[in-house]
């Protein structure tokens, strides 16, 4: 079956965040990680099914969505997980706080990569904990760890945890099975124990292959969930999946405090028919999203020449360096909003130095609705 990601699906008077904070009707909103394309036709039949049934209670998460998350890691990355090992809980923001409230004690610090994803520094701050950068470095058109800089702060006794983002936002990197295994074994060496954002492991582009942190760390605490990939965030569930017994205990006694032990009636559906049913649909998406970056790159080689867009590995969110601009990276944000009435992210969002001279463009959107925005872009 062909799905058709080129349909344009007027969102604005929904409730939506992406379209419905916009300051003005005729902006158009290339920020905020969602799409605009309508979930897999598997996953709109499943919920009406249960939409129909008319009682809405207390849900509970039954054998088949353990089956169906076991399923989908075996056959899609060759990772087997056991029943035991799943934790779900309402999304992965809250259960990267409830990792690192299981793992740390206030005044630990915890380590990312800079830039990198904005709620990592509200968790870790939330949770009374410091912020540890190591900053990536671009080199070899990829951005790549400082592997000294990156294991000195791994040496520093208060760092407790290193909160991984793979594939990672906001830079694009699909980190390689080597790279996974040298920050395993300098985190082992220094008794850090790892927790992998894997949120956007099924967004990878053409010649990338995504490979999960808990095939190379069995350690390792990993956070999923189709919500990205199938555009179901809204629908809020999350699994948190872990191996040792021990700290599972505590992962769960974190939930419960935090109280984000409860799911909706419509979010276990959601994500068996992602996982059962919806691959093809996936497929075609990322290759939807290929074609949109290439269109995006194209564009920007003849029209934008003040940018350089960095390379697309996974997610659909694009890093591009705008400091031939001369202004800041909140400067150029506000200037496409004012003048070009397009949305998107300044780069300090994602680390005040790290990100400073990028902005973050989310082109998981139907083409002609991108290319009208980039238009506008270089008329601005």
């Amino acid at each position: 079956m062909r799905y058709d990601f080129d349909e344009l699906t007027e969102r604005r008077g929904t409730g939506c965040v992406k379209w419905d904070e916009s300051p003005s009707p005729d902006v158009i909103p290339l920020w905020v990680a969602d799409m605009d394309f309508k979930v897999a036709p598997a996953i709109q039949q499943a919920l009406k099914q249960r939409l129909e049934h008319g009682v809405f209670g207390y849900t509970l998460v039954g054998d088949d969505y353990y089956d169906a998350v076991i399923a989908w890691f075996q056959r899609r990355h060759q990772w087997h997980i056991e029943r035991k090992w799943i934790l779900y809980t309402t999304g992965v923001v809250p259960a990267i706080s409830v990792a690192i409230k299981a793992l740390t004690m206030p005044g630990a610090r915890v380590l990312i990569l800079s830039p990198d994803y904005n709620c990592f520094f509200s968790s870790i701050r939330n949770n009374g904990c410091e912020v540890a950068e190591s900053v990536l470095r671009f080199s070899n058109d990829r951005f790549e760890v400082d592997w000294a800089d990156f294991e000195t702060q791994c040496a520093d006794e208060k760092t407790t945890v290193f909160l991984l983002c793979n594939p990672h936002n906001p830079t694009g990197r699909v980190w390689t099975a080597d790279e996974l295994q040298r920050m395993s074994d300098i985190c082992r060496r220094h008794h850090v124990r790892i927790v992998s954002d894997e949120i956007h492991c099924e967004l990878v582009m053409p010649d990338n292959t995504f490979c999960p942190m808990g095939t190379i760390d069995p350690d390792a605490i990993i956070l999923n969930s189709p919500s990205k990939s199938f555009n179901i965030a809204g629908l809020q569930m999350a699994n948190i999946i872990c191996q040792d017994a021990t700290t599972r205990r505590r992962l769960d006694r974190a939930i419960n405090i935090n109280e984000v032990c409860d799911v909706n009636p419509f979010a276990p559906v959601s994500v068996k028919a992602a996982y059962n049913d919806s691959e093809d649909w996936l497929d075609q998406l990322n290759l939807y999203l290929w074609d949109n970056y290439t269109a995006l790159c194209d564009f920007a080689a003849k029209n934008l020449l003040h940018w350089h867009v960095r390379p697309l590995e996974g997610t659909y969110l694009v890093w591009v360096d705008i400091t031939q601009t001369g202004m800041t990276a909140q400067q150029y944000a506000d200037h496409l909003l004012q003048e070009a009435r397009v949305w998107v992210n300044p780069g300090t969002m994602y680390g005040p130095q790290s990100g400073e001279g990028y902005i973050r463009i989310n082109i998981a959107c139907p083409r002609s609705r991108l290319m009208e925005a980039l238009d506008r872009i270089a008329s601005a």
